[in-house]
């Protein structure tokens, strides 16, 4: 089937894989943080559940996808993204439309225990932090040298269009109908706009097509500059896990990431509560959302163009220092400007955030184990999302008693960290 599109494409197939991998990065939206975010007021106003509780069903599913991330790599490198991803979506779907109907607890030494809610809900996120996060960045890296940073931005623009739909659709239908029928219609969308393609579409690097990376010709050569950069992508890095996890660049892109998305995962799944808290409404508190989500896209562009002309330690560096000055200015919020202002900043730098650390491990390790080396790698990004998801609720519902803003010094702080860290992230050499 993909040899048969290839042939007939009037482009470079990899495109086709690109537009494929961003329909999974659009539907694992059904299990993000802005998401939940939409869901948290409804919830615990309908059920009585605490955010803290809610938000805990997001960090038990990071907490998951921390042991699994290794065990996906894996499986990528050896049975191909495209068999992961299809399952995936199959799983996120089936746990998306489950949600409509979680709401059975159980009772403990006294604490009620939303176990239906739990399981649905940290199904979905494993899926959004580690396979499809894994999947769709590694089968692109593979199709992209040269261009990988563009087309990294571009697939993270996919995600960020799932960003600002997915959470207006459950706006919509919570105002409309309630947050089981929200659930439900998340559901079907993820069906409807990945399983075909995913299943059907995606091959797993351009040579199994008869094809060159970035759509080259068959063999580059040096005769000018254009050529010359295409050498210059066939003398890629390659390197094998084991000579991979002996590199302090890789240990220390890793801890890197997690603490960027620690920062994440607890300002977007907040976020939306901390604005109605300011007194800012729940339209202004949907708005900041969707500024969030239309930056990120909008970053992911730059921050993918910059990573190809700026070497990525120093894009990483930057892009923690935008997410930091972004939590700090958080604190002083108390207009609706402050609030998009901040939000816009704060998703330009996820944007960096989503689309630097793939570029960063393919171009330092290359493209043969890139699958089990971000797997080895990915858990302290999903124990990073879990651990940012509990501090703030934890904070507000048991230290501050109402005030996010210790969380935000604290996120602001880790930003200024991990941009330092990012520094000494150099490029391995093979000795």
């Amino acid at each position: 089937m993909q040899q048969k599109l290839a042939n007939r494409t009037p482009f470079y197939y990899g495109w086709v894989i690109l537009g494929v991998a961003g329909s999974a990065m659009f539907v694992r939206n059904a299990a993000a943080s802005l998401t939940i975010a939409v869901f948290v007021y409804p919830l615990s106003e309908e059920l009585g559940w605490s955010r803290t509780l809610i938000s805990g069903a997001a960090a038990a599913g990071g907490l998951a996808a921390t042991f699994m991330s290794p065990i996906v790599g894996s499986l990528i490198d050896r049975y191909g993204a495209r068999a992961v991803l299809t399952a995936s979506i199959l799983i996120l779907g089936i746990s998306t439309l489950a949600l409509a109907r979680a709401t059975a607890t159980v009772t403990a030494f006294g604490i009620t225990i939303p176990w239906a809610f739990y399981i649905a809900y940290a199904t979905g996120r494993v899926i959004f932090s580690s396979p499809v996060q894994i999947g769709a960045s590694v089968v692109v890296s593979r199709w992209f040298i040269r261009l990988r940073g563009r087309t990294n931005g571009i697939l993270n623009l996919s995600h960020s269009l799932g960003m600002v739909l997915f959470p207006l659709i459950a706006s919509i239908v919570i105002a409309q109908s309630g947050w089981r029928d929200a659930w439900f219609v998340l559901g079907v969308l993820v069906f409807v706009a990945a399983l075909l393609p995913v299943a059907i579409l995606i091959a797993e690097r351009p040579e199994d097509l008869g094809l060159r990376p970035d759509g080259d010709a068959e063999e580059p050569t040096s005769d000018d500059a254009s050529d010359t950069a295409q050498a210059d992508a066939a003398e890629e890095p390659d390197w094998t896990t084991r000579e991979a996890v002996r590199t302090p660049a890789l240990w220390l892109l890793a801890i890197a990431t997690g603490l960027l998305f620690l920062m994440q995962a607890g300002t977007n799944t907040h976020s939306a509560a901390f604005f109605q808290d300011q007194g800012l409404g729940a339209l202004i508190a949907g708005v900041g959302i969707s500024f969030n989500a239309i930056f990120l896209g909008i970053g992911s562009i730059v921050w993918g163009w910059i990573g190809e002309k700026v070497p990525v330690r120093f894009v990483m560096a930057a892009v923690a220092l935008v997410m930091a000055t972004a939590s700090f200015l958080f604190t002083t919020t108390d207009t609706a400007i402050e609030a998009l202002a901040y939000s816009a900043l704060f998703g330009f730098g996820l944007g960096g955030m989503l689309t630097v650390p793939p570029v960063a491990y393919a171009d330092y390790f290359g493209r043969r184990s890139l699958g089990t080396i971000r797997g080895i790698t990915e858990p302290f990004t999903t124990f990073g999302q879990a651990v940012g998801v509990m501090i703030p609720g934890i904070i507000f519902d048991y230290i501050t008693q109402g005030n996010y803003t210790p969380f935000f010094i604290a996120a602001g702080s880790i930003g200024i960290i991990t941009a330092a860290i990012s520094l000494f992230a150099t490029q391995p050499r093979h000795s």
